[in-house]
């Protein structure tokens, strides 16, 4: 789906192949149709969050200033992860792969 597969190459993150190499599916239906991806990512990164405020505040039970700091160091490290995923999500909504049958591989 991306150009690179490195979600840590910065200057490339979200940069996207045209179709799909599968199916051939335009992955872009719309002039900024990824800005909704915006929507999708807000409970992911909450879901990221959660999980560190659970174990560094529950778990290692560590100070509330320490699970904070820590919280937002693990949210500008997973920040593209994030980005991919909201974006795999939010295409999911829209668009639904179809394996071709047997008939039509051969095809």
């Amino acid at each position: 789906m991306y150009k690179e597969s490195n979600p840590y190459q910065i200057s490339s993150t979200l940069k996207m192949e045209e179709r799909c190499s599968n199916c051939r599916t335009k992955y872009k239906i719309e002039p900024s149709f990824f800005y909704g991806a915006m929507y999708v990512s807000y409970p992911v990164g909450l879901f990221f969050a959660s999980i560190a405020l659970f174990l560094c505040f529950f778990i290692l039970h560590l100070s509330l200033l320490t699970t904070f700091l820590i919280i937002v160091v693990e949210m500008i490290l997973v920040l593209p992860i994030i980005l991919r995923l909201s974006r795999n999500i939010w295409i999911n909504f829209f668009l639904h792969y179809k394996r071709p049958l047997k008939s039509e591989q051969k095809a």
